[in-house]
């Protein structure tokens, strides 16, 4: 074994390298940045340093608490939690016997797989065009289902274009829960179901003290990575509504953007930055705490 370590510390220095690279440096180069008031305009001069001036101004905003509020309750909370209970539900559709019987299953499964392939630019386009309130589709089933007297702007009215980013981020990311949580509920063993059925307990009881504890290891792994994924999303925000009507669907990931490249300020867009990277640091002790110190454990 002794003799393998030079070899195993060869083997991991390109990936130290890059690591190194595009992550560390680019985190400290941010949050030297951050304590200065570097400009988009003023590059070659560089910015003075002002100190936590940034993050003074950053935390004590009203806009940033909006998008903040923004960031962990809708696009986070709301999206993670509406991925996780349709996931769920999907699977444990996907594993019954009522498709099964009617030969759906494979059907089912490839269809399933169809917005997962989907390229999140393209299912963006796609969606736009379906909510347009003059040509879509799902105005034009509205109009004629007599539910609405009039088209909705679903990307332009505040009461739902929250609703309708959801959906769009949800029908795009949905495919991989489903198939996690497929694959834990088809390493259930059949034996406990078929014991609990004859011990007469019934559907809600059998989901409830079975399948849910079975699949609970499952829902945390891909609750936590869901939240990793879709903490610092910005290519649905920014594609679907470009953070708006106004800054209404602003987030952390926009927040950077706009800061930077459009009020071109660097330093403060750099401890909006590196704020964000204090966020997933703290999901990620939470990742450790719960997942991979059990792995740690289970595997010595």
């Amino acid at each position: 074994m002794r003799r393998e370590h030079p070899f195993v510390v060869f083997a991991l220095i390109p990936a130290f390298f890059f690591l190194l690279m595009f992550y560390v440096y680019p985190t400290l180069f941010n949050l030297q940045n951050s304590f200065t008031d570097l400009s988009l305009f003023g590059l070659k001069q560089g910015g003075e340093w002002i100190g936590v001036a940034n993050y003074v101004e950053l935390l004590t905003s009203s806009g940033f608490r909006r998008v903040l509020w923004n960031t962990v309750f809708w696009l986070t909370i709301v999206g993670v939690t509406v991925r996780i209970v349709l996931g769920l539900l999907l699977a444990l559709l996907l594993d019954s016997m009522v498709l099964a019987k009617y030969r759906l299953t494979t059907v089912s499964r490839v269809l399933l797989l169809v917005p997962w392939a989907t390229p999140p630019i393209v299912a963006i386009v796609a969606w736009r065009w379906l909510l347009n309130p003059q040509l879509g589709e799902v105005n034009e089933a509205l109009l004629w289902l007599g539910v609405v007297e009039e088209p909705i702007a679903f990307l332009s009215e505040a009461a739902w274009v929250w609703p309708s980013l959801i959906t769009i981020i949800t029908w795009n990311t949905l495919p991989l829960v489903t198939l996690a949580f497929l694959a834990s509920l088809q390493s259930l063993p059949k034996e406990l179901l078929e014991a609990a059925e004859v011990d007469g307990a019934s559907k809600l009881q059998l989901a409830r003290y079975v399948i849910i504890p079975h699949l609970m290891p499952a829902i945390i792994v891909m609750t936590l990575m869901s939240t990793f994924w879709t903490f610092n999303n910005f290519v649905y925000v920014w594609l679907t509504t470009a953070a708006g009507p106004g800054l209404y669907t602003n987030v952390m990931a926009t927040e950077v953007y706009i800061k930077a490249f459009i009020d071109g300020r660097m330093g403060y867009s750099s401890a909006v930055g590196i704020v964000m990277a204090a966020i997933m640091v703290a999901f990620g002790m939470l990742y450790l705490r719960f997942i991979a110190e059990r792995e740690f454990k289970e595997v010595f």
